[in-house]
C-alpha cells in the first residue's frame, strides 16, 4: 500500500521562513523583489504602463499591531494564479511557462519569497488584479498557522487598477521590524540601485510625502564631467556604502554574465575575506557575499551588479556553478592586470599599495608565475645590506641567500653585515615559499643560509693563536657537550658581539635522531643509530676580537671559566630568538651565581675560601 507524507503546514512555514533565511531583515527585500518582478512583467506586455512601487508603514493604533503596505503597478495575478503561487510551497512564477515568467529579467521566487514575510507577520493580505482583460479582483489572506482564504470580486468596469497590494500585520514579537525607520533603512539598503520608481511614504507635518528609494543608475555607470570627478564620486560612494576611504578603485566588467562594478582598494591590510557587496538585477543580494573574487584578493572590497549569476535558495549568497567559476576567473585576470600595470608604472599609488598590501601581493605571487617575477622586482625585503628587492639582491651578489625565520636573520645580521655578506630576511608570511619558487626558475640562484656560509667568511685564527687557545676550546666543548654544541674560535666584526650561535638543519635532525635512539628500545634504537652521525647540531663561535672572550680563553680551567662559557652560550641562544627551557634557566642562574661570587671574592672559589 502506498501512503503519502503528512505535512504540518504551520511547521513547514516556520521551518522555511525562519531557517531558509539568515534573519528577519530579508522580508523587505522579498517584498521588493516580488513587486519589481511584477512591474517588470507588465512592462514587457505594455511598455506604456505605470512602473511604480510604493511602501507605507501603518503604526499600530487602537490596539491594532503595526502593518506594512506594499503597492505595485505590476502584472497582477488571477484567482487561479493566486491559489497556485501562494498556496504551493516552493512554486516559483519564474518556472511557470503559462505566466510567461520563465525569463532572466526577474529577481526572486514569488511563492518562496512570500514565506519570508511570515518571519515577522501574523497575517498577509494580498489584493490583486491581473492585467489580463476582464480579470476580477482577488483577495488572498494567509495566516502564520498555514491556513488561507481566497475570494473574488468581479470588476467588469476595471475600476480597480491593475497591480497588487500586499499588507503585512506584525506578529506580537516582531513589531520593531515595522517601525518607519527600520523599513526605510532596509528598503534603501536592498533597493539602492533599483531602476524603477520605488518610494516610501514619509510623515512630514501630519502629511505623507513620497521619498524615492535608491539612486537608480549605479555610480560606476554614470557619466561624469572628468575622470577626477568620477574618482571623487566613487570614493564618496565607497565611504557612504562600505565605510572607508579607498586608496583607489579598479573597474570590473564581465560581459558574459552582465557584471559591472568596482573593486575598492582597502586603506589598511585586512587578511582574510570580508565578502563583497553583490546586486543581482539591481537588487542587493548581500553585503558579505563570498566566492566572487579569489582568496588572494583581500586587498579590495567589491561592489558589483550582475544579470546572469545565480543566487542560492535564500538569495543571500551566490550559487557555485560554471557561470560563477567563469566570472571568478575573469575578475581574477582583471585584478592581476591592474596590479601588474600599476606596480610596473610606479607612482604614489603604487608605493602606497605596496606598503599596505604587500601580503596580498605575496599571496598572489604564489599562484601566478608572472606575478612572481613582478613581486621579485618591486617588493622591498629586509636584508643585511638595507632594503632591497630580490632582483636587486641577485644583481649585486649573483645569488639570493635567505634565512627562513626572522630570529635566524636577527642572529646572523650583525656579523653578516660586517663581513659584507648579503642575507635576505624571509621570515614573514609567504616569503620562504616565494624564494623557493624563485629558485626553481631559470636565471635564479636561491638557497637558505647554512652555518657553513658564515663560517666561510669568519677569519680563522693564526696558527700560533690557535695553539694558545686549544686547551681552552677543548674545555669549553666539554662544558657544552650536554647541549650538543661544538665550540669554535674565529675573528669577526663587530667586536661587541662576543659569541654567535650557528645552527644547521641537518645537524639538528641528527641530534633528534640520536635522542630518539637513546630513548628507544634496543632494536629500534639500533636502526636509528645507523642514520645518526656524530656531528654536533650547534656551533658556538667565540669572537677572538672581543676582549671578554680573550679574557675567558686566558682564564685557568675551573668553575669560573665553565660558568663564563655556559653564560655566553645561553646568551647566544636567547639572541637567536630561542626561549630557554627550565633546565637552561637553572644553568644560567648557576653560571651567573658562580661569576658573581668570583667577582665578589676576587676570583677565589668557595673551596679556596674554606681552606
Amino acid at each position: 500500500m502506498t501512503h503519502t507524507f503528512q505535512v504540518d503546514l504551520r511547521g513547514m512555514v516556520d521551518l522555511l521562513a525562519r531557517h531558509l533565511y539568515s534573519g528577519p531583515r530579508v522580508y523587505v527585500r522579498e517584498l521588493l523583489q516580488n513587486a519589481v518582478d511584477a512591474v517588470t512583467a507588465r512592462q514587457l506586455i505594455d511598455p506604456a504602463a505605470p512602473a511604480t512601487v510604493r511602501l507605507t508603514v501603518h503604526p499600530g493604533e487602537g490596539g491594532t499591531r503595526p502593518a506594512l503596505e506594499v503597492v505595485d503597478t505590476g502584472v497582477g495575478l488571477t484567482a487561479e494564479e493566486t491559489r497556485e503561487l501562494l498556496a504551493t510551497i516552493g512554486r516559483s512564477s519564474k518556472r511557470d511557462a503559462d505566466l510567461g515568467l520563465g525569463r532572466g529579467e526577474y529577481i526572486g521566487q514569488f511563492g518562496i519569497g512570500m514565506l519570508a514575510a511570515f518571519m515577522v507577520a501574523e497575517t498577509i493580505e494580498v489584493v490583486t488584479r491581473s492585467a489580463r482583460e476582464g480579470s476580477a479582483v482577488v483577495t488572498w489572506r494567509g495566516h502564520d498557522d498555514g491556513t488561507f482564504e481566497v475570494s473574488e470580486t468581479p470588476d467588469p468596469d476595471g475600476a480597480t487598477p491593475v497591480g497588487t497590494r500586499v499588507v503585512l500585520r506584525a506578529r506580537p514579537d516582531a513589531e520593531h521590524w515595522f517601525s518607519h525607520e527600520t523599513v526605510t533603512a532596509l528598503a534603501r539598503e536592498y533597493g539602492s540601485l533599483l531602476p524603477l520608481d520605488v518610494a516610501i511614504a514619509v510623515p512630514v507635518g501630519g502629511e505623507l510625502l513620497w521619498s524615492r528609494i535608491g539612486d537608480g543608475e549605479p555610480p560606476w555607470l554614470r557619466t561624469y564631467p572628468s575622470e577626477a570627478a568620477r574618482r571623487e564620486a566613487l570614493a564618496t560612494y565607497c565611504e557612504r556604502t562600505l565605510g572607508f576611504t579607498p586608496l583607489g578603485h579598479i573597474d570590473l566588467a564581465v560581459p558574459l554574465t552582465g557584471l559591472t562594478g568596482v573593486a575598492f582598494l582597502l586603506p589598511a591590510a585586512a587578511p582574510g575575506s570580508a565578502g563583497h557587496r553583490v546586486h543581482l538585477k539591481r537588487m542587493l543580494v548581500g553585503t558579505r557575499v563570498e566566492g566572487l573574487l579569489p582568496e588572494w584578493a583581500f586587498f579590495v572590497r567589491a561592489v558589483v551588479d550582475a544579470t546572469e549569476l545565480h543566487p542560492t535558495a535564500s538569495r543571500e549568497q551566490l550559487h557555485t556553478d560554471e557561470v560563477l567559476v567563469a566570472t571568478q576567473e575573469a575578475l581574477a585576470a582583471q585584478l592581476r592586470a591592474w596590479a601588474s600595470a600599476t606596480l610596473t608604472g610606479g607612482g604614489a599609488l603604487a608605493r602606497r599599495f605596496v606598503e599596505t598590501h604587500h601580503l596580498a601581493l605575496r599571496a598572489l605571487a604564489l599562484t601566478d608565475p608572472e606575478m612572481l617575477e613582478l613581486v621579485a622586482g618591486v617588493l622591498p625585503y629586509e636584508t643585511t645590506d638595507g632594503g632591497a628587492s630580490l632582483a636587486q639582491v641577485r644583481e649585486r651578489t649573483g645569488e639570493v641567500l635567505f634565512t627562513g625565520t626572522t630570529e635566524a636573520f636577527r642572529r646572523v645580521a650583525p656579523v653578516a653585515r660586517a663581513q659584507n655578506l648579503v642575507v635576505v630576511n624571509a621570515g614573514y608570511v609567504y616569503d620562504a615559499d616565494l624564494l623557493r619558487l624563485l629558485g626553481a626558475r631559470p636565471g635564479w640562484r636561491v638557497r637558505e643560509l647554512a652555518a657553513g656560509d658564515l663560517e666561510a667568511v669568519l677569519v680563522p685564527l693564526a696558527p700560533v693563536r690557535e695553539l694558545e687557545v686549544m686547551d681552552a676550546v677543548a674545555a669549553a666543548g666539554e662544558v657544552l657537550a650536554d647541549a650538543d654544541c661544538e665550540v669554535l674560535v674565529r675573528t669577526y666584526a663587530p667586536a661587541e658581539v662576543p659569541a654567535m650561535l650557528l645552527r644547521d638543519r641537518d645537524g639538528e635532525h641528527q641530534r633528534d635522531l640520536r635522542r630518539e635512539a637513546e630513548a628507544a628500545d634496543d632494536v629500534w634504537g639500533a636502526v636509528l643509530e645507523t642514520f645518526a652521525t656524530p656531528a654536533r647540531s650547534r656551533r658556538l663561535v667565540l669572537n677572538d676580537a672581543s676582549p671578554l672572550v680573550r679574557d675567558l680563553l686566558a682564564a685557568p680551567p675551573g668553575d669560573v671559566s665553565a660558568a663564563g662559557v655556559r653564560s655566553l652560550y645561553l646568551a647566544a641562544v636567547m639572541l637567536a630568538g630561542d626561549g630557554l627551557r627550565p633546565r637552561e634557566v637553572e644553568q644560567l642562574n648557576d653560571s651567573l651565581g658562580a661569576l658573581l661570587r668570583a667577582g665578589l671574592t676576587g676570583g677565589r672559589t668557595s673551596a679556596e675560601d674554606d681552606a
